[in-house]
């Protein structure tokens, strides 16, 4: 299943790019929270960054997932591309 995704955003360098990029901020967020933890920043703040991270990592998911549903729209003849069944399932688990 993850290799059907990797595939599809292969197809499309720009969706690459900004998933990766999500991910990079997502990735930078999560290390502030850590580094918050750690020297015992005020709840409110690590909540904060938490809330920052947690999108970052939604909007990167969706997003892979609206370039799957993309590609399996206009390559409906293709056997290995993702299932409209299979792209409900992996966005609600997003939800």
């Amino acid at each position: 299943m993850t290799e059907n995704l990797t595939t599809h955003a292969e197809y499309d360098p720009e969706a690459k790019r900004k998933i990766v990029n999500r991910l990079r901020r997502a990735h930078g967020q999560l290390a502030a929270v850590i580094a918050a933890v750690e020297s015992d920043t005020h709840c409110r703040d690590v909540v904060q960054q938490l809330s920052a991270v947690s999108k970052a990592v939604d909007r990167a998911g969706f997003l892979v997932i609206s370039t799957a549903l993309r590609e399996c729209l206009t390559d409906s003849g293709d056997e290995s591309k993702t299932n409209p069944e299979e792209l409900e399932k992996l966005f609600l688990s997003l939800a």
